[in-house]
């Protein structure tokens, strides 16, 4: 990730902050929510290109499928900041893990 793309998650979280009458544990609490929320508009959009629901027939298109994933990333990582003021370092971090444990050896 580039850093432009970590100011604009830190310009949603100072705005989602600044409108939340809540406290700040249980904000934290529904943002972390709010990614199984989007990962079950992922799961929907899919049901919907493959036709899944015989009521509602063929309702998504893979783009659909693509900006719900989107969407899910975007959620992760504002769960992520709003957690760990750090959350650039942690996610670095964590994909470089991944990505050591991946490899063919």
């Amino acid at each position: 990730m580039d850093a432009d793309t970590w100011e604009t998650v830190d310009r949603l979280v100072a705005w989602l902050d600044a409108e939340s009458t809540l406290a700040p544990d249980v904000e934290l609490l529904l943002r972390l929510m709010k990614v199984s929320e989007e990962t079950g508009e992922v799961a929907q959009a899919v049901i919907g290109v493959l036709g899944q629901n015989p009521r509602k027939g063929f309702t998504h298109t893979w783009d659909d499928v693509d900006s719900e994933l989107c969407d899910v990333i975007l959620t992760a990582m504002v769960a992520l900041r709003t957690r760990n003021a750090d959350a650039a370092k942690v996610l670095n971090t964590r994909l470089a893990a991944v990505a050591s444990r991946s490899r063919a050896s």
